[in-house]
C-alpha cells in the first residue's frame, strides 16, 4: 500500500451529503475483484447521461477536477452497503483523501485499509474548503497527515484528528497483509519449531 505523508493538490468539491456506495461506484460493476479499472466508473450515474455521454455540469468531468487527488463532501459520506469497491473506486480514479463532516462506519475503516484518508472537519469547515475548491487550479489543499492539518490556500491551517494507530499504518503504508509481514520472522520461527517438534505435518501436507 502506498505511504500517505503529506498530499498537495486540488480538490474537488462535492456538496452533497448521504452519497452512498451505490452512488460512488454502482452494484453493475462489482462482478470484478481486482483494485483497477473502477476508477472510470467512480460517480457513473452523476458523471454519464444515459448513453454513457459526460455530464458537463459534473465536477470530475471539468477542469482542472479531472486529476483530482481529493474530495470534499457533506455529511454522512460512503452510507449503504459495505461494498469495497467503493473506496477501490476512488483509489483508481486517484482520490487519495476524502473530507467531510462524518464517514459511514464500514465506509471509514474501508478507506483506511486501502490508503485514503478519511478527514472529518465541521461542516461549516468543509463549506469553507469548497469555496476554496472552486478557485480551481490557483487554489490547492495540502493534507499533512504527519502534522495533522488541512493547509487552505491563504496558508490557515485547520487541525483533525486520526487514530493513532491509524495513522501510524497509513504514513508507513501498512494494510493488513503489510502488518502480518512485519511479524514474519516470529511466524518463521514458530513454524521451525513446529516442524521439529511434529515432523509428520510435512508429510501430511505433502500427501494432501
Amino acid at each position: 500500500m502506498e505511504k500517505f505523508t503529506t498530499l498537495t493538490a486540488v480538490a474537488a468539491p462535492l456538496p452533497l451529503a448521504n452519497v452512498d456506495t451505490d452512488k460512488i461506484i454502482p452494484a453493475r460493476f462489482l462482478k470484478t475483484i481486482k483494485r483497477t479499472g473502477l476508477g472510470v466508473h467512480l460517480f457513473d450515474s452523476l458523471r454519464y447521461d444515459a448513453n454513457g455521454a459526460e455530464r458537463p455540469d459534473f465536477v470530475l468531468n471539468q477542469a482542472p477536477y479531472r486529476d483530482t487527488r481529493i474530495l470534499i463532501a457533506f455529511e454522512n459520506f460512503g452510507c449503504g452497503s459495505s461494498r469495497e469497491h467503493a473506496p477501490w473506486a476512488l483509489l483508481d480514479f486517484g482520490i487519495r483523501c476524502v473530507i467531510a463532516p462524518d464517514f459511514a462506519d464500514i465506509f471509514n475503516n474501508n478507506c483506511f485499509k486501502n490508503g485514503i484518508l478519511p478527514v472529518r472537519l465541521p461542516r461549516a469547515v468543509c463549506e469553507q474548503l469548497m469555496e476554496d475548491a472552486r478557485l480551481g487550479g490557483n487554489a490547492r489543499l495540502t493534507v499533512d497527515l504527519a502534522r495533522q492539518v488541512v493547509v487552505r490556500p491563504n496558508g490557515e491551517e485547520i487541525p483533525f484528528e486520526v487514530d493513532p494507530f491509524r495513522r501510524h499504518l497509513l504514513l508507513e503504508g501498512l494494510d493488513d497483509i503489510g502488518q502480518t509481514l512485519q511479524h514474519a520472522p516470529a511466524i518463521d520461527a514458530h513454524e521451525a519449531r513446529q516442524r521439529s517438534a511434529q515432523p509428520w505435518l510435512p508429510a501430511l501436507e505433502a500427501a494432501d
